[in-house]
């Protein structure tokens, strides 16, 4: 069966009928459901009391590769396990901290909205070393540092000893030997709680099961900051060992592990990059400096070109949208990355930009813009996008055209069997990876694939906004002008 969009009296698109259904029940429906944002509770402050884990392998800036597990107590203290490994599969254990503290929540943050800001104090933290080599190795960080008591952490040549704990800090003696790794808790200085209901997957089954997912503090994306960043976006949730997502096997073999036995997590199928097709974002996503969004992308391996919709927000459940950014252009052949192993290097070179206000305080502020640096001055209105092409970007919001970006890119399948696409971290200070040094170390949230390469079909649906309605029952935005729908169908005809 095929089935024709018309608009306006004018042939948009034909395709075989399945294709934009499957679109239609994935991509389109994973947006409007991110900005339901009624499914998720957030209490102000969270509780924390009880063990949270990782869901899997975690990659730092680095990069370094860890899982972890920490478990807060009703008295306000914690203990945390920070498990370190060589590889990105988390299979091959280098070394364990062991850190213990206290946490004290404060007043909700001022600066990240939906976030609890709280004060840490740490009592202290050890290492366990699982071989030679990594005794070896992180004690030629620590003898080179200058801090006191620091310069002989152990002899040269001493023996590795199996399960030995070493100390790295004390408030009583006040050593701390933490800084030659790189080490902070301030992770623990920014917090949220997030609660939604999963569906059941089982087959026959009804109903869903609580998940409960803690969100700390992201890690600066340079080595040097890092100790002394306050965060004000988030890293990977934990989520709690008795709430968790279904199936997760790294979840309870990641709760069971010490410093002693630190956690194996089972080997992973290594997915040929194949990046054809649609991919959306999993959840509302938090940056660093306050941005809230989501992200679709869609890329054709044909000819090597890519499209991209960044949707902002100004909330932690992206509900009350500020602006909309869509870029295109193409990008290079992937090579593997010979720094973060599993991942793979790529160039995106950014050609076509265009934006769309969504709130009266964008427009005001791409109104007020100088005017050759944001498309038509004094032009903006909210709802209808523009083309920032011709001024080489938009000034205001830090685009830059054309422009061209180093980046890392992996590709997992999860315990759902779901593609999920990894995209590098983006640099903390606000800046662009327009280098090959610059090049990220580390990842994104995910985004889940939504279509594959033939369930492609004309997008010029996404340039709708996806929007919802106000507390008045009305639309929050009005549809583009049908003019310009017009102008898109005969470009789809041309």
């Amino acid at each position: 069966m095929v089935r024709c969009w018309w608009l306006a009296g004018l042939l948009v698109a034909c395709a075989a009928a399945e294709p934009p259904l499957r679109w239609e029940s994935r991509c389109r429906q994973q947006l409007r459901h991110l900005q339901d944002g009624n499914r998720i509770a957030a209490r102000l402050p969270p509780r924390l009391e009880g063990r949270w884990v990782s869901t899997g392998c975690e990659v730092r800036p680095g990069p370094e590769f860890l899982t972890r597990s920490y478990l807060f107590y009703a008295n306000r203290l914690f203990k945390a396990y920070q498990f370190y490994y060589w590889d990105p599969s988390c299979r091959d254990p280098s070394y364990t901290l062991v850190i213990k503290g206290k946490l004290r929540l404060r007043q909700a943050s001022w600066i990240t909205r939906g976030a609890t800001e709280a004060e840490y104090h740490l009592h202290k933290v050890g290492v366990v070393f699982h071989s030679q080599k990594a005794m070896q190795e992180v004690a030629s960080w620590i003898n080179q540092t200058s801090g006191q008591g620091c310069g002989e952490f152990l002899p040269p040549g001493r023996a590795w000893a199996p399960g030995a704990l070493y100390e790295l800090l004390s408030a009583k003696t006040e050593r701390d030997c933490t800084a030659a790794l790189g080490f902070a808790m301030h992770e623990l200085s920014l917090v949220r709680v997030e609660k939604h209901y999963q569906p059941l997957l089982q087959p026959g089954q009804s109903g869903s099961q609580l998940v409960e997912e803690l969100y700390l503090g992201d890690i600066h994306t340079d080595w040097v900051e890092r100790l002394h960043y306050r965060p004000t976006g988030y890293q990977r949730p934990l989520q709690s060992a008795v709430h968790h997502v279904h199936p997760c096997p790294a979840c309870g073999i990641i709760y069971r592990a010490d410093e002693h036995h630190p956690p194996i997590l089972p080997a992973g199928a290594q997915l040929p990059m194949q990046l054809s097709g649609s991919w959306v974002s999993t959840h509302c996503e938090v940056r660093p400096a306050v941005l809230f969004l989501t992200r679709y992308f869609i890329f054709h391996g044909n000819n090597h070109t890519w499209e991209g919709y960044y949707y902002h927000y100004s909330d932690p459940l992206c509900k009350q949208p500020t602006f909309t950014i869509y870029a295109s252009g193409h990008y290079s052949q992937g090579i593997p990355s010979s720094k973060v192993r599993g991942g793979t290097e790529l160039a995106f070179k950014v050609t076509q930009a265009r934006v769309t206000p969504m709130d009266q305080v964008t427009v005001m502020m791409l109104n007020s813009s100088e005017p050759g640096s944001c498309g038509l001055a004094s032009s903006w209105s909210a709802g209808v996008e523009q083309d920032i092409t011709a001024t080489n970007g938009c000034l205001a919001l830090g685009i830059k055209l054309p422009h061209t970006e180093y980046e890392l890119f992996k590709t997992e399948q999860d315990t759902r069997d779901r593609s999920l696409l990894y995209i590098g971290e983006r640099p903390t200070d606000g800046s662009s990876p327009d280098s090959p040094d610059k090049r990220p170390t580390s990842y994104q949230a995910p985004l889940v694939q939504c279509a594959g390469a033939s369930e492609e079909f004309s997008n010029y649906v996404s340039l709708k906004y996806l929007g919802r309605k106000d507390a008045n029952g009305k639309e929050a935005l009005k549809p583009l002008p049908v003019a310009f729908l017009l102008f898109i169908a005969l470009l789809f005809i041309r």
